[in-house]
C-alpha cells in the first residue's frame, strides 16, 4: 500500500436527531486530487462492521488506477459511536447514513467530477437506496451481497439453514425460539453457519475477522437495525424493501453475490428486475465475501465495469 499516496482525515458531521458533535473518519488510497480517474467510495456492511474488511479493494488502485475512499460509518471504528442510542429507531435511519455520505463527498470535493459507489452487504442496501435518490455526481454503482428486500433475506436464510446438518439446524432453531444466543453450543452452530454462507476461507482473512471484532466492540447500530445476529432479525430493517425505489436508479449498476451467499439469489433478484441498467454476476466459489474468496476475478470484473465507457 505504501507505493500509493494514502491520506487519513476526519470531517465533522451534524447528524440528525442529536446535538452531539459527530465526526466521520476516512482514508483515501491513491491520488484523489490529480488522478484523471473517477474515485470509488466503499460502503461497508454491518451496519457497524467498519472499513477494514474491504481492504482488498486496494487492488483496484493498483490494477485500474481508481482512487479509493474508505470510511467508517457512524457508530463504528474511528468515527463517532452512539452507544446511548441502542434500539433508537429515530436515530438509526437511512437518512443518518445518506447525510454522512453526502457530507463526506462534499468535504472531499468530488461532487462535480463525479464518483462511483461500491456497497457490500448492508453497504449494498445503502448504495442502492442512495442511488435511487439520483444524487448529483454518481456515475456507477456496485452492489455486492446487498439484499433488495429484507423479508426475502429472512426467507432465504430459512432456506439456507434447512440445508445444514440436523444438529446444527436444531441448535440454531432452539436459539431462535428461546433467545439464548450466548451459550457455547449456539456460538459453535453460528460459526458453522458463517463458514458456509459468510466467508468460506479457512482461516478467514484478518480484515474479515476485524469486521466481527468491530461488531463485538460496538453492536449498537447492528442490534438496532438488524438484530442480535445474522439469523435472528428483529431490527428496524426487518420489513425494508428497496426494490420499488430502485426503479429510479439511472446509472449503470453491477450486482454481485456468491453461490453460497447468505444474501441469496432470492433477495438479489428484485434489484435485477427493477433497476433499468443492470448486470448480475454470481461467483460460483464464493459465499458473502467474493472480494476475498475469488479476489482476482472480483477485481477484474469490478475494475472493468467501472472503467469501461
Amino acid at each position: 500500500m505504501s507505493q500509493y499516496p494514502t491520506t487519513e482525515g476526519e470531517v465533522r458531521y451534524k447528524a440528525p436527531n442529536t446535538d452531539k458533535e459527530c465526526k466521520t473518519w476516512y482514508k483515501v488510497v491513491g491520488d484523489l486530487k490529480n488522478s484523471p480517474n473517477t474515485p470509488l467510495i466503499a460502503l461497508h456492511g454491518g451496519p457497524g462492521a467498519g472499513h477494514e474488511y474491504l481492504s482488498s479493494l486496494i487492488d483496484l488502485v493498483e490494477r485500474f488506477g481508481i482512487p479509493l475512499v474508505f470510511y467508517d460509518q457512524q457508530g463504528c471504528g474511528r468515527s463517532t459511536h452512539h452507544r446511548e442510542r441502542l434500539r433508537d429507531a429515530t436515530f438509526w435511519t437511512f437518512g443518518l447514513f445518506y447525510g454522512e455520505l453526502d457530507n463526506l463527498i462534499d468535504h472531499l470535493g468530488i461532487r462535480e467530477r463525479g464518483f462511483y459507489l461500491l456497497g457490500q452487504s448492508w453497504g449494498g442496501m445503502l448504495a442502492g437506496s442512495y442511488a435511487s435518490l439520483r444524487p448529483t455526481g454518481l456515475k456507477k454503482v456496485v452492489i455486492c451481497g446487498g439484499p433488495a428486500s429484507f423479508p426475502l433475506f429472512i426467507e432465504g436464510g430459512k432456506r439456507l439453514r434447512a440445508q445444514l446438518p440436523p444438529d446444527i439446524r436444531d441448535i440454531l432453531e432452539k436459539g431462535f425460539q428461546d433467545g439464548d444466543l450466548t451459550n457455547p453450543e449456539y456460538e459453535r452452530a453460528s460459526q458453522y453457519f458463517y463458514k458456509q454462507f459468510v466467508c468460506r476461507l479457512d482461516p478467514m482473512p484478518q480484515p474479515v475477522k476485524q469486521a466481527f471484532a468491530n461488531l463485538e466492540e460496538d453492536a449498537t447500530a447492528y442490534h438496532t437495525m438488524q438484530g442480535p445476529s445474522e439469523i435472528v432479525v428483529d431490527g428496524t430493517l426487518k420489513d425494508w424493501d428497496g426494490s420499488e425505489a430502485s426503479k429510479n436508479i439511472v446509472v449503470e449498476t453491477l450486482l454481485i453475490n456468491g453461490r453460497y451467499d447468505e444474501v441469496s439469489e432470492l433477495c438479489v433478484e428484485p434489484w435485477f428486475r427493477c433497476i433499468p441498467k443492470v448486470k448480475w454476476v454470481v461467483f460460483e466459489q464464493s459465499s458473502h465475501m467474493p472480494h476475498w474468496e475469488e479476489r482476482e476475478r472480483f477485481m477484474e470484473l469490478v475494475g472493468t465495469f467501472l472503467t469501461k465507457y
